[in-house]
């Protein structure tokens, strides 16, 4: 029997991580990638332990440790009265519990550490500066066309392509969900950081209408900033550059301590964010979806990244299960995240409302979690950070 063949499009952590998961199955990978370089732009991301259980599961867990940050805890803050509203300590009773840690990492560094993985396996060829325009399906293979007009051939083709994915457009043709809210994103370096705000742990002001997060990167060298508010304009989906005066305009009334930190960036880019509406199906015989082009997902609960990875290790288990019907692989890898994804999705619109809470609601947020233990934060958390690739084939309820 020949070997099976897939066209990965998209080069990104969710790319790189389908390739390296498919190539493990044995399945030859061509992957496209828009960008002149295989690399990855942005700054930090967050990890919870169900993204090391999958980079364990793809073989470069130990690569990513290498590069990340351990955090001691996750906290909100009050922007307004500079109160805590609630801290998860993310140590050694965390890391027992969901068998890995919390930690934080330049997009870079991830990204370096699943290409280290597959870069130079024989089973996969990298294309880049190649932009995909189309997907035409046969019954016997998948095809798909750049803009230069080449055509690569493949038994099938996975989407990785991001939140402006062509591949679901081609497969789904729905409409972003355009959020309202814009996320300002910069990096920090130490010495600009203000020495009370050097905490080794994710740290979430929330705000009314508005939320600031900062937290270390390469070991304390640099600090992410994350910048999010709802808009007074009519947003279009995109990036640009920001400004500093927009930033500091939706954050009156906020206590000095988060506040000192708008002064600190040198530059900023502004995106305006959307995430799509759960949909039931996203393979489409020889085709399917992964990533942000399957959910993308706002930023509120740190997942985007950690999905993706699931999502390939989910895809690569499926295969194993279906060698000889990939089509039939898609079928179970959709069947087990369509409904994660989404818990995952609506999850997260939740928490930015309740991240921008203002009067009473404020109010009833900033009680919800008073006088809870750290076991019934980690058995709230349980769902999300419980997955791992032994259950995730399963379908149980974790």
């Amino acid at each position: 029997m020949s070997t099976q063949s897939a066209i990965v499009v998209g080069g990104g952590i969710g790319g790189l991580a389908a390739a390296l998961a498919l190539t493990r199955q044995g399945i030859r990978v061509q992957l496209l990638e828009q960008a002149a370089h295989i690399g990855e732009i942005g700054a930090g991301i967050q990890l919870g332990p169900n993204a090391f259980a999958a980079l364990d599961a793809l073989g470069v867990g130990h690569i990513a440790r290498q590069r990340a940050v351990f955090t001691d805890h996750i906290i909100m803050m009050d922007a307004v009265d500079n109160s805590e509203v609630v801290r998860i300590e993310t140590g050694r009773a965390f890391q027992e519990r969901f068998n890995g840690p919390y930690a934080v990492i330049h997009r870079a560094d991830i990204h370096g550490a699943i290409l280290e993985g597959v870069q130079h396996d024989p089973l996969i060829s990298f294309h880049t500066s190649t932009h995909i325009t189309g997907l035409t399906q046969a019954d016997d293979h998948a095809e798909v066309t750049d803009e230069k007009g080449n055509t690569y051939r493949a038994d099938i083709v996975v989407g990785c392509d991001g939140v402006k994915s062509v591949v679901r457009q081609q497969l789904i043709g729905d409409p972003p969900r355009v959020t309202g809210h814009v996320v300002y994103r910069a990096v920090v370096e130490r010495e600009n950081m203000p020495e009370d705000l050097r905490i080794n742990a994710p740290v979430l002001w929330a705000g009314p209408r508005c939320h600031l997060v900062h937290y270390p990167l390469r070991g304390g060298a640099q600090y992410n900033l994350v910048v999010t508010f709802h808009s007074r304009e009519q947003e279009e989906w995109g990036v640009r550059d920001g400004s500093k005066e927009e930033v500091l305009s939706y954050f009156q009334g906020i206590h000095a301590r988060p506040r000192q930190l708008l002064d600190r960036p040198t530059s900023w880019r502004r995106w305006a964010t959307a995430d799509r509406e759960p949909v039931g199906q996203w393979s489409y015989g020889r085709a399917t979806l992964l990533g942000d082009a399957a959910h993308p997902m706002s930023q509120y609960m740190a997942q985007g990244a950690c999905m993706a990875l699931e999502d390939a290790v989910t895809l690569g288990l499926a295969a194993a299960q279906h060698k000889d019907d990939l089509s039939a692989a898609f079928k179970l890898y959709e069947s087990l995240r369509i409904p994660r994804s989404a818990r995952v999705l609506w999850s997260t619109r939740e928490m930015g409302r309740i991240y921008h809470a203002q009067g009473v609601e404020r109010a009833v947020r900033n009680s919800l979690w008073q006088g809870r233990t750290q076991q019934s934060f980690y058995d709230a958390l349980q769902w999300l950070y419980g997955w791992n690739a032994q259950n995730s084939m399963s379908g149980i309820k974790l």
